[in-house]
């Protein structure tokens, strides 16, 4: 069935790129719409299908959707464009079958990414009263039953990446698992939410920076591992944006009252103090966090965007004070000044300076240094950037 579906979905890709082609050519713009609207018209043109965001050639349960489409989802909730609706609503309709099963998603992988893309499903769900949106983010809730943890109970990035916690991994499950308890759950359950967090700050900060590092192998197995410590060698920016959208999301979600909100709400002010204590003076961030303006070190756009929304989302729940939506506006300025471009005749925008995927170990090993990470390929329009330079620029509204 699988294959029916792949083999469909391609002669549907080839009349979709097309379309593509098409659209490129004639679409021009209206480049007087908030930059929020400008980049989801944008993706729209470079991707007539939402599956198609990040060029893949067929559809798949993937967490960069996941990040892209929830952006669009929150733009949708303040304009009521329907044209998001449908657009988001096509990639779920595609993949998501009305019992709940979801194409391509294995959960025997436990790969925390992928329940990232369940975080839309409670918004559709509402949204249309299909069942099949709930039946399928009870299935993501059920992977994390099984998912493997560490002896404290912190859920290990990927099966294939055993006893790793990375910073990623807070923003792909905390906030869907945090809302899933709060909309269906037991709260009693957001214990677990939170210890997540609190093993994060018990084990991979950086005492010299006040900011974690990437990764923390808690067996001190793999090579990029610390013998002593277990973490990573560098902070990573976009990793640092994970984190704190996973902050700000899941404090957005859980219950003030919560004995432990108050305690990550500290936690979150402390940790954007000091990621601002290592912004440019353009607004941005380097790749590589600390080193700066090391040679091979370079000013990125999507630790920059998600950075950006964490903060200016903190201000707009009030977790941070008022003053630091100035930081937020200058880092959307500088992200406007060094990182966007726009087309003359289409009026299309480009998010440039993305670093395309940046991870630990695998294969070929990726071993942390500062050599691996400026090392990463550089592409324009990467979702993990577009997506949080939409929510930057929507809670700022801009």
């Amino acid at each position: 069935m699988l294959k029916a579906f792949l083999r469909t979905v391609s002669i549907a890709a080839c009349i979709a790129f097309a379309s593509h082609v098409n659209a490129q050519t004639q679409t021009t713009l209206d480049n007087t719409q908030p930059w929020s609207i400008r980049m989801i018209e944008s993706e729209m043109v470079r991707f007539p299908e939402a599956w198609q965001i990040d060029w893949d050639e067929t559809p798949q349960w993937d967490y960069v959707h996941g990040l892209n489409l929830l952006a669009f989802t929150e733009v949708y909730k303040k304009t009521k464009d329907e044209r998001l609706l449908s657009y988001v609503k096509g990639y779920y309709d595609m993949l998501v079958n009305d019992d709940g099963s979801i194409k391509t998603y294995d959960m025997n992988k436990y790969n925390i990414d992928m329940v990232n893309p369940g975080k839309v499903l409670f918004f559709l769900y509402e949204e249309t009263g299909n069942n099949k949106y709930k039946k399928a983010a009870d299935l993501l809730r059920s992977q994390l039953n099984t998912h493997p943890r560490t002896s404290q109970g912190g859920f290990w990035h990927k099966k294939r990446y055993p006893e790793q916690m990375w910073l990623d991994g807070l923003y792909m499950g905390a906030p869907f698992y945090a809302e899933y308890i709060v909309k269906y759950g037991d709260m009693s359950e957001l214990d677990d939410v939170f210890l997540q967090f609190e093993l994060i700050e018990e084990h991979l900060y950086d005492n010299n920076t006040g900011l974690p590092r990437h990764g923390w192998d808690a067996s001190k197995a793999q090579k990029w591992a610390d013998k002593d410590t277990g973490l990573s060698k560098h902070h990573w920016s976009r990793s640092l944006g994970w984190y704190a959208m996973a902050m700000v999301d899941v404090l957005e979600i859980v219950p003030s009252e919560h004995p432990k909100t108050q305690w990550l709400t500290e936690r979150f002010h402390k940790f954007i103090d000091a990621a601002l204590a290592y912004q440019h003076t353009s607004g941005t961030w380097y790749q590589v966090t600390e080193l700066g303006n090391k040679e091979g070190n370079y000013l990125e756009a999507s630790g920059t965007a998600m950075l950006t929304y964490a903060i200016a989302k903190g201000v707009s729940l009030k977790l941070l004070p008022q003053q630091y939506h100035q930081d937020a506006e200058k880092s959307f300025a500088g992200m406007l000044d060094q990182m966007i471009s726009v087309d003359a005749e289409t009026n299309v925008i480009t998010l440039e300076k993305v670093c395309r995927v940046a991870g630990l170990g695998g294969k070929p090993y990726r071993d942390g240094s500062f050599e691996y990470y400026i090392s990463e390929p550089i592409r324009p329009n990467d979702a993990k950037g577009v997506g949080p330079f939409i929510l930057a620029a929507h809670y700022l509204n801009k």
